[in-house]
């Protein structure tokens, strides 16, 4: 299977954009008087539960100081919240993400919903850090149903305007995570860290609910969902796929690089023998250049749709790799420093639209596939941001930006070398 072939599903399944009570006449075909390009407002309402979703990964990172403070801790001491919450999401992923080819996905989505809102409350009341960190690390394993969201965007799209879909959904992700570092931070300061949390669970159980509501009826076989059995077929499928193996690949290394640079950017920025020395809130505006990747992403899903996902693919490389010099020149010149996170979250963007749409498309099951794509892209950025800390110890900013490039350079040539054995 091609990557711009669609995974197969039932034709009986109803495009996203397809008003109620109206069914496609034949399979592929799409009724008249369905949705605007845009794919219409159930698609609308799949970004937001995405941007909502996703927040809650990076709700307690700006948060740390405050509930440090609260709990009579050191920073350092709470740091490790953040880190569960990373922890939890890697579970969710593994253990609900692939469930998405087998089960009822509105019922899993109405489940996973409730769940992250009970375990946010339960987070907001936590009398210590141990009962946070149990509550972050359930919210967390709950809150991963933008993946299960994606595939099925995927999979009812239509075939000219797949990654155009795919790119609504993926910008919602990436919307979602900026407002937690950025809004997250600001609502902390003026109501406390307890009424974020409240605040979060209230908007993911309402907008959670509300999509499982709204999302079309499946009409295909469902079996029995086994987690473990999803798991164990993983190594399997990505094995068998080259298609699979090479979006990992290229996906990888722009996530990597862009970790890299981004997890180690607020110490360039704050440090105060730097040339910068700027206040952690100062820093952390730098935020708000992730709301490229919002803009980035409808277009990228365009130039998929139009071009192919390996051209943009080459593109989003092209740009990740000129952003990394600027960001080396940016150690002593904020321009560059502003124009390289410019280029590397609109790499990025580009990048995690052609690559997930391809992986979608590349095996007959699309949420284990993506489960994959996502791990994979995952280790990729862990793997970087833990060099980046010692190569900034040893050799400071420079270090850091070498470990981007190698990063860029593994992630093309491996997915080069994949697509050959082809």
């Amino acid at each position: 299977m091609t990557a711009t072939q669609s995974p197969k599903s039932p034709t009986t399944d109803t495009p996203l954009d397809t008003p109620p009570g109206i069914r496609p006449t034949a399979a592929g075909a799409r009724p008249s008087g369905s949705g605007p390009s845009g794919g219409g407002p159930l698609l609308a309402v799949i970004a937001l539960c995405t941007a909502v979703t996703a927040a809650n990964i990076y709700l307690a990172a700006p948060l740390l100081g405050l509930i440090a403070r609260d709990f009579g801790a050191s920073p350092s001491g709470a740091g490790w919240i953040a880190s569960v919450a990373q922890l939890g999401y890697a579970v969710g992923l593994l253990f609900f993400a692939p469930l998405g080819d087998t089960a009822d996905r509105r019922r899993l989505v109405g489940v996973l919903s409730a769940v992250a809102g009970v375990a946010l409350i339960a987070a907001g009341l936590a009398p210590g850090l141990p009962a946070l960190a149990a509550a972050v690390l359930v919210a967390c394993a709950a809150t991963v149903v933008p993946q299960l969201l994606v595939p099925l965007v995927a999979e009812r799209a239509p075939a000219e305007r797949r990654a155009r879909h795919v790119a609504t959904v993926v910008a919602g992700l990436f919307t979602g995570i900026v407002a937690a570092r950025v809004l997250g931070g600001l609502a902390g300061q003026a109501f406390g860290w307890r009424a974020v949390f409240f605040g979060a669970a209230g908007l993911t159980v309402l907008v959670g609910l509300l999509t499982a509501v709204l999302l079309p009826a499946e009409t295909r076989p469902r079996t029995a969902a086994n987690p473990f059995k999803a798991i164990a077929g993983l190594p399997g499928l990505f094995a068998s796929s080259a298609g699979l193996r090479a979006a990992c690949l290229r996906q990888g290394g722009l996530f990597g690089a862009w970790s890299a640079l981004w997890t180690t950017l607020t110490l360039l920025l704050t440090d105060a023998d730097g040339p910068y020395g700027l206040s952690l809130g100062a820093a952390g505006l730098f935020g708000l250049f992730g709301l490229v990747s919002t803009v980035a992403g409808p277009v990228s899903g365009s130039l998929v749709d139009r071009f192919g996902a390996p051209r943009v693919v080459t593109f989003a490389y092209a740009l990740t790799a000129v952003s990394v010099p600027l960001f080396l020149l940016g150690g002593h010149a904020l321009w560059a420093l502003c124009a390289g996170a410019v280029l590397i979250h609109a790499g990025l963007m580009a990048g995690q639209v052609a690559n997930q749409t391809r992986a979608l498309g590349a095996t007959s099951t699309p949420a284990a596939a993506n489960t994959t794509y996502v791990v994979a892209a995952f280790i990729g950025g862990a793997t970087a941001s833990a060099l980046a800390g010692p190569a900034h110890d040893h050799w400071g900013w420079p270090g850091v930006c070498a470990i981007a490039a190698a990063w860029v350079a593994a992630g093309w040539v491996g997915g080069a070398l994949v697509a050959r054995k082809k």
